[in-house]
């Protein structure tokens, strides 16, 4: 029955570090949202018709945390431009390969603490 994932959803504490993480950093679009009667953003992959994240801000964090989904997992491409742009901007990441595959996965956190996973094709090089 299940045809594939639609979307994640966060809730994040600060607008502008969320969407420049998102955004900015990853290159996910903001898009279209409907009035949904709360603030919020649905990004998009590049040229896609499907948000990939729903976000929404100016609600209290819930008292307890939903921390049963470890992590959010993006295929994405360049890995070397990704990884400069993480240079640039200091910010702390962990770039392994999977093994067996031999997939690049860069794991790092957005801004409200969410881990974030992007995996690139095998054949990419680092330097």
């Amino acid at each position: 029955m299940i045809q594939g994932m639609n979307h994640f959803t966060i809730t994040a504490e600060d607008r502008a570090k969320t969407l420049d993480f998102y955004c900015g950093l990853l290159g996910l679009v903001e898009g279209h949202r409907p009035d949904l009667g709360f603030p919020g953003a649905w990004l998009y992959p590049p040229g896609g018709r499907q948000a990939v994240l729903h976000i929404y801000w100016d609600r209290p964090m819930p008292s307890q945390r939903t921390g049963v989904i470890d992590h959010l997992a993006f295929t994405a491409s360049d890995l070397r431009a990704v990884k400069a742009r993480f240079d640039e901007r200091g910010l702390k990441y962990d770039l392994r390969r999977q093994a067996g595959a031999g997939t690049w996965q860069l794991f790092s956190h957005d801004p409200n603490g969410a881990k974030v996973e992007l995996d690139f094709d095998a054949t990419e090089e680092v330097s």
